[in-house]
Order: C-alpha cells, then sequence, then structure tokens
C-alpha cells in the first residue's frame, strides 16, 4: 500500500511539474505547480480508496487545488493560473475521455454515452470546486477587510 501511494504521489508531483513546463510556468514556481498537483491528485485518490464517489472527490480535490493555489500565487507574487492550470492536471479524466471516444468509434454507443457522461460530470467538478475556493477567497478577504 505505501509504494502505491508514493508511486502516486511522485507521478502526480511529475506530471504537473511536467504540465508547468509546458505551459511555460517560471522556473521558481514548478516546485509549487508540483506540489499542488500532487496534493489534490493524493486527496482525490484516499477519498475514492474511502468509498467516496468519484466526482464529490473531484470536486474536493479540485477546492483544494484552488485554494492552494490562491495562496501560493499571493506567496509568491506570481498569477494564479499557473499553479491551477498545472495543479488541475492530474485530476481531468483524459483517460476515460479517451475511452468514451473510442467506444463512438467502435459503434458500442451505450458504453459511450456512459462514460461521457463521467467525463461531463467529473469536468464539471472540477470546476465547481475551483469556484467555491474562489467564492470562499472572496468570503474570507471581506470578512477580513471588515
Amino acid at each position: 500500500m505505501i509504494i502505491i501511494i508514493v508511486t502516486q504521489l511522485i507521478t502526480s508531483f511529475i506530471a504537473a511539474a511536467g504540465f508547468g513546463i509546458i505551459f511555460n510556468a517560471p522556473r521558481q514556481s514548478l516546485i509549487q505547480c508540483g506540489l499542488i498537483g500532487m496534493l489534490g491528485w493524493i486527496l482525490y485518490y484516499w477519498l475514492v480508496e474511502q468509498g467516496m464517489n468519484v466526482v464529490p472527490a473531484t470536486v474536493l480535490a479540485a477546492m483544494l487545488v484552488g485554494a492552494l493555489s490562491q495562496i501560493c500565487a499571493k506567496l509568491y507574487k506570481t498569477p494564479i493560473i499557473i499553479f491551477i492550470v498545472s495543479g488541475i492536471i492530474p485530476l481531468v479524466p483524459g483517460g476515460s475521455a479517451y475511452d468514451a471516444m473510442r467506444h463512438f468509434v467502435v459503434n458500442d454507443y451505450y458504453t459511450a454515452v456512459q462514460l461521457s457522461t463521467k467525463v461531463m460530470l467529473l469536468s464539471g467538478g472540477i470546476a465547481i470546486g475551483l469556484m467555491f475556493s474562489e467564492v470562499v477567497n472572496q468570503l474570507i478577504i471581506k470578512l477580513i477587510r471588515r
């Protein structure tokens, strides 16, 4: 079990930091990008292993990625989009989208529609999680300024 978790941590860090490199993130922020992606993925992985459905797990992991991205953006005075884009990459359901398209191509529409629905729910979950973290951030800022 420990080896699986360590493997998940390392691969999610590499995926997030690698997308930071692809998107020309500043070199000094690549470690933070990798850490944010790693923490978001490990929360998702842990919640799914505990029996939670993948959609709420994705929402909660996206909220964590959004909150950590806001913290890093303020600490390192870097645009938040750098941390969000690379941090959310491990949560993107690319494999499921590929499987859905593959089933459409081989005329297995029943499975393709099921997988497409799952992809849409996960994508929406990512968007909702990022939006919730932004709303919570704005509420905290308003409460502090009062």
